[in-house]
C-alpha cells in the first residue's frame, strides 16, 4: 500500500495559509487573461481585468504574513517581491495607459504582469517537497 505523504505538523497551517494566498493569485491571473481576445469573444475591457487583478493581489498581500516560515523564506520572499512588482506594473499600466499596439502589444502586457507571480509555482513546489 502506498501511502501520501505528509506534512509535518507545524508545517500544515502554513500551507494551508499559502493556500489562501494563492486562491487569490490564481483568479487574479484568470481576470487578467480574460482581457485576450479569442477567434468567439472580443475580451474583457483591460482596464476592468486590471482593476479585479489588483484586488486579488491586494488581497494575496495581506494574507502573506500568515505562511511566512523558517522552512519557506526564500520562498515566501520571493512571492512576497512578486507580489509587489506585480501590484507595482499594475499600478503603473492604470496611471500611465500606455498605447499597447494591439493583439501582441496586449499580450506582452499581460505577461509582463503576470510574470513577477511566477515565484508561488516554486513555493507550491516547496511545500511538496517538504512532505515527510
Amino acid at each position: 500500500m502506498f501511502r501520501r505523504r505528509r506534512l509535518p505538523p507545524d508545517l500544515e497551517p502554513v500551507r494551508e495559509a499559502f493556500d489562501a494566498a494563492l486562491a487569490e493569485v490564481e483568479p487574479a491571473k484568470a481576470a487578467l487573461a480574460d482581457c485576450m481576445p479569442t477567434t468567439r469573444m472580443p475580451g474583457r475591457p483591460l482596464p476592468d481585468a486590471l482593476a479585479e487583478y489588483e484586488d486579488h493581489l491586494e488581497r494575496a498581500r495581506a494574507s502573506m504574513p500568515s505562511w511566512r516560515h523558517p522552512d519557506l523564506e526564500s520562498e515566501w520572499l520571493a512571492c512576497d517581491a512578486g507580489l509587489a512588482d506585480a501590484l507595482a506594473l499594475a499600478r503603473t499600466l492604470r496611471e500611465e495607459a500606455p498605447q499597447l499596439g494591439g493583439f501582441e502589444g496586449l499580450l506582452g502586457t499581460v505577461e509582463s504582469l503576470m510574470d513577477p507571480l511566477d515565484p508561488f509555482e516554486a513555493a507550491a513546489e516547496r511545500l511538496r517537497a517538504l512532505r515527510a
